[in-house]
């Protein structure tokens, strides 16, 4: 008869994530995890089959974290804004975690009802059911950017001070980016960012329907 099991999947989580934040994705393997939970590396299959379900763990514990119910009363934008917002939080506590968030989305529950709120949004706003897809994905696709930007190429680093000296007589946009980039937070950054995308989506809804079938 096996032995009960003394540890809750997010007891597992837990300390998959805890190897994440510390060693980083190389460092992430089943014997660490076993290591950071004090057993045996053989004893963590009592409790997950593989390293990839593990990964969904992690990430289901992440999107746990996350109020994915959209705040009511404002508008479209505000709603779309606060929760990816919302999830940058999280995200931006564990950069490290970006990849396994994108591949496990969708088998997280909350991760599921996450994008079913941001669809529905969108379809609440008028967007037609071809534009809500690629528009949930360009949210996406910021919103996951953004992140690993911020991390492996903050505005604080030695490239933007080497851009900003660059010779202003062969690159001067490129100079003075670097500059102001110097003088603004990453959330300054972020949330300017986000209302670039948040007008490219509401100049699409705006279009009439018929040029944006030819544009696609």
């Amino acid at each position: 008869m096996p032995r009960p099991r003394s540890l809750t999947d997010k007891d597992v989580a837990s300390a998959g994530l805890a190897v994440i934040d510390r060693d980083g994705l190389n460092g992430f393997t089943m014997r660490a995890v076993a290591a950071e939970l004090n057993m045996a590396t053989m004893s963590i299959y009592r409790y997950v089959e593989d390293r990839e379900r593990l990964e969904e763990l992690v990430v289901e514990l992440l999107f746990s974290r996350v109020d994915v119910n959209p705040p009511r009363r404002c508008s479209w934008r505000r709603q779309l804004a606060t929760l990816v917002g919302r999830v940058r939080d999280i995200l931006e506590a564990h950069p490290q975690v970006v990849p396994f968030a994108l591949g496990h989305r969708l088998t997280s529950a909350d991760g599921l009802r996450l994008s079913e709120n941001v669809l529905t949004i969108l379809a609440e706003a008028g967007f037609s059911a071809q534009q809500i897809g690629v528009a949930n994905r360009t949210l996406m696709a910021y919103l996951l950017g953004s992140v690993q930007f911020e991390h492996f190429g903050p505005l604080s680093a030695a490239g933007a001070a080497l851009m900003a000296a660059l010779p202003l007589e062969d690159y001067p946009l490129l100079s003075e980016s670097a500059h102001r980039a110097q003088h603004m937070t990453s959330d300054q950054e972020f949330a300017r960012g986000l209302t670039i995308v948040l007008d490219g989506l509401e100049a699409s809804l705006k279009r009439p329907k018929h040029s944006q079938a030819g544009s696609t």
